[in-house]
């Protein structure tokens, strides 16, 4: 599905897009940068951005390699955006192989929680003195269908998702009054190169019925970029902790 851009919506606005090398990150950098922005696009493997870049040839796109759950990487990427950033969107994540409680690794546990919890408190943490001193800013977290109900996957990205809502609407609370807005997105099924394999034969038992009689065709990558860009946008200006459900209606189910 193609959805036009609105041309010139982000002129002369700064805004930061992890996990932009691919997927929902990839096609939110791609259509910020169509409505006027500046980008700094951040994500884990130089080579997509590489590509990124190559494809786009634009002064406008800044990529920056790293691993957003590590402080001095989140730091390099603040520092490459420069004194002014407008908009965050934090759209890094990782899947948990659909890991059972009983069945939680340390390492996954801690991997999840660091990349899909830990690296958003991290971003925001670092843009939001400059956007508290100029009175604005636009922050967007990607959250899940997993941050509503527990069948959407595994016992740590369900954990991580409900905890990036929690931490959106208490941003929301905290900073509407100094003209920032913090606002969710919710996925359900997107077509993108996220791994989301099954380790667990319990998971697969409980969760696969479900999953096969319940969730909407996968939506395009552009069609979650769409919502971001709203929610960014001053075509928002009322929407302040809200949940976004960009699901094709599974969480009306």
């Amino acid at each position: 599905m193609s959805i036009a851009p609105v041309a010139g919506r982000f002129a002369g606005r700064t805004i930061i897009v992890t996990g932009a090398g691919s997927g929902i990150g990839r096609a939110t950098a791609v259509r910020l940068l169509a409505e006027g922005a500046r980008v700094i696009a951040a994500d884990i493997s130089q080579p997509r951005l590489d590509e990124l870049s190559a494809e786009l040839g634009t002064d406008s796109l800044v990529t920056v390699a790293g691993d957003v759950s590590a402080q001095a990487d989140v730091d390099a990427l603040v520092a490459a955006a420069g004194p002014v950033v407008d908009g965050l969107v934090n759209n890094a994540g990782i899947m948990d192989a659909f890991l059972p409680t009983a069945e939680i690794t340390d390492e996954v546990w801690e991997r999840v929680l660091g990349v899909n919890l830990t690296s958003q408190m991290r971003t925001m943490r670092a843009v939001l003195p400059g956007m508290i001193t100029r009175g604005f800013g636009r922050i967007v977290n990607l959250a899940s269908e997993a941050g509503i109900r527990a069948g959407a996957s595994g016992s740590t990205y369900t954990a991580s998702k409900h905890a990036v809502i929690g931490l959106t609407k208490s941003t929301a609370l905290f900073y509407g009054p100094k003209g920032i807005r913090c606002n969710a997105v919710a996925p359900g099924a997107v077509i993108t190169n996220i791994e989301a394999p099954f380790h667990s034969a319990w998971a697969g038992e409980r969760l696969g019925p479900i999953m096969q009689t319940t969730i909407p065709a996968p939506a395009q990558a552009e069609e979650l970029a769409a919502s971001i860009s709203w929610l960014l946008s001053e075509d928002s200006p009322n929407v302040n902790g809200a949940v976004l459900m960009s699901d094709g209606g599974w969480s009306t189910v």
